[in-house]
């Protein structure tokens, strides 16, 4: 038997059962009870739907394979289904094996995004602002929304970080594995000998926290309050509404000051600092079972070299999982599809692989 198909009877039970349950009257009245089934419904349903899929083409590979072995005029006809079946056998066997690992808690948050140029001076930071436009593009194909929290740029148009919030359906899960170093070859528009320069840019994706996951001490805290700098508005260069937060427990340190009122840029800060907190201890958890996970994308480290977009080749290769595309023009662009779905097959594989 199948180690797939295997499977079914166990999920159809467990959505029998679930079903059963949400349609006692008593679960009703509580609502905490109602989402965590309603969650597990949802999870449920998409694997059962698509292991019954996987079962209804092995049936119809098998009736076909018996029209081959007895010929007749049907069975150039089976043959040239076969084809198609297995196929589609093939990407369904993938979608059910990612269906299968059990949901990340961290699944439905949102993100804080850090892009931050890297080695390479201006044309490290003229590429921090290539990847901010390519996130960007991705971002309004997926009907994302996107918002600046803080950004510090350079006189050629590039910027040496940039802070954003990004909210949506499956933003955390789509966006986690971008987290690290991206190296970029190409030649800098600056250059007039035309060699080929290297620089680095690192990208940090944390999960936006709700207040209470992290409980941050106001004691904890100082708060200092400046004058902003850089390119603004009137009121954001006249006023002090700049705001720098300072963790003391951890000597993490947050600056913004892109809002136009002071109030307005230590929410946005808080929610900066809140995110970094909550990915330090998501990390720390990480760390403590490193022995015991072998995770074949990457730890997501921000030290990680990660990805080489390759421009005079036209090329992107994600090192990680060895994938390698010849259309870098079309992913700046934010046609990152192929990427992203192909590092979430490898993440489910690798999750599998742990679970059994």
């Amino acid at each position: 038997m199948d180690d797939l198909l295997n499977k079914l009877p166990g999920f159809r039970s467990q959505l029998e059962e679930t079903d059963r349950k949400l349609s006692d009257p008593e679960i009703m009245k509580n609502m905490e009870a109602y989402r965590s089934l309603m969650l597990e419904r949802s999870h449920v349903v998409p694997v059962v739907e698509e292991l019954e899929k996987l079962e209804s083409l092995i049936t119809r590979i098998s009736e076909n394979e018996e029209m081959l072995k007895e010929g007749g005029e049907l069975a150039e006809m089976a043959k040239e289904e076969l084809g198609l079946l297995k196929t589609q056998e093939e990407d369904c066997r993938k979608k059910c094996k990612m269906l299968l690992v059990p949901p990340d808690p961290l699944e439905g948050k949102d993100i804080i995004m850090e892009i931050r140029a890297g080695t390479g001076g201006d044309e490290a930071a003229l590429f921090a602002a290539d990847l901010y436009r390519m996130y960007m593009y991705y971002a309004e194909t997926m009907r994302w929304k996107v918002r600046e929290i803080s950004s510090n740029e350079t006189g050629l148009g590039g910027y040496k970080e940039i802070i954003l919030s990004i909210s949506g359906k499956d933003v955390y899960g789509s966006l986690r594995w971008e987290s690290g170093v991206h190296r970029v070859q190409r030649v800098p528009e600056t250059e007039s000998g035309g060699r080929i320069h290297t620089s680095a840019v690192t990208v940090a994706v944390l999960p936006e926290p709700e207040q209470t996951d992290v409980v941050i001490r106001q004691e904890d805290l100082r708060i200092d309050v400046m004058r902003a700098g850089g390119p603004g508005g009137q009121c954001v260069n006249t006023t002090e509404s700049a705001v720098r937060i300072i963790h003391l427990p951890t000597g993490l340190t947050v600056i913004c000051q892109n809002q136009k009122s002071q109030l307005q840029n230590r929410e946005e800060a808080m929610r900066v600092l809140r995110s970094r907190l909550f990915d330090m201890e998501t990390e720390k958890k990480n760390r403590e079972r490193a022995e015991e996970r072998k995770s074949q994308v990457g730890s997501g480290d921000r030290s990680e070299r990660i990805r080489t977009y390759n421009f005079p080749q036209n090329r992107l290769t994600d090192h990680r999982i060895n994938l390698t595309l010849y259309n870098l023009d079309l992913v700046m662009e934010g046609h990152l599809e192929q990427v992203i779905e192909a590092l979430k097959i490898s993440a489910g594989e690798a999750a599998l692989k742990e679970a059994k």
